[in-house]
């Protein structure tokens, strides 16, 4: 197992697509956010690699925040990271452990499926309260429609379920929700 992170700082874990390229305007929105997020005081973590990982730590490191990459050792360190440090995980769940029970809060960015299972599993924790309450964000227009089926479609295991996640479509939403942290 891989050390524990720094619990002094307000961390905040971010998941979402490691292909999104640098010209892609959700990009540049994820890199607006994350900087109007460090400039709140709030530290960064991600799973390390490109696409909104990267957005994410070059808009946390333009504030002044500190951003640690929690990487799967199977896969290279990127080149040209922002990242202050980087924890070296062996296997995913060791990776998710990290990444889930550290953090003051999460935010879901526009991804594919290991966005989706990063969202479900932090979904599940909360809901089921293996995890104390914090705010978990979603943001960006993919996740609300996904979000209406699920509340169709999904047999919960409590009735509170829904509750745990917040669907922020501006910066001012996931702001005032962090603010409250």
């Amino acid at each position: 197992m891989i050390d524990t992170l720094k619990t002094d700082m307000k961390m905040i874990t971010a998941f979402g697509s490691s292909r999104i390229l640098p010209d892609d305007v959700l990009f540049k929105d994820v890199e607006c956010l994350a900087e109007k997020i460090g400039g709140c005081g709030w530290h960064g973590m991600v799973g390390g690699h490109q696409g909104m990982m990267a957005a994410f730590s070059h808009g946390i490191r333009a504030a002044g925040g500190h951003v640690t990459g929690v990487t799967l050792e199977v896969f290279p360190t990127p080149p040209n990271n922002t990242l202050n440090e980087e924890k070296r995980a062996t296997n995913f769940f060791e990776r998710m452990q990290l990444l889930i029970e550290q953090p003051a809060a999460y935010i879901v960015l526009p991804g594919g499926l290991g966005t989706l299972a990063e969202f479900a599993m932090t979904w599940d924790l909360l809901a089921i309260k293996i995890l104390e309450p914090r705010p978990l964000l979603v943001y960006g227009d993919c996740w609300l429609p996904m979000m209406d089926i699920m509340k169709q479609q999904l047999v919960m295991s409590v009735d509170h379920g829904f509750e745990s996640i917040v669907y922020c479509a501006t910066h001012d939403d996931v702001l005032e929700v962090l603010a409250k942290v």
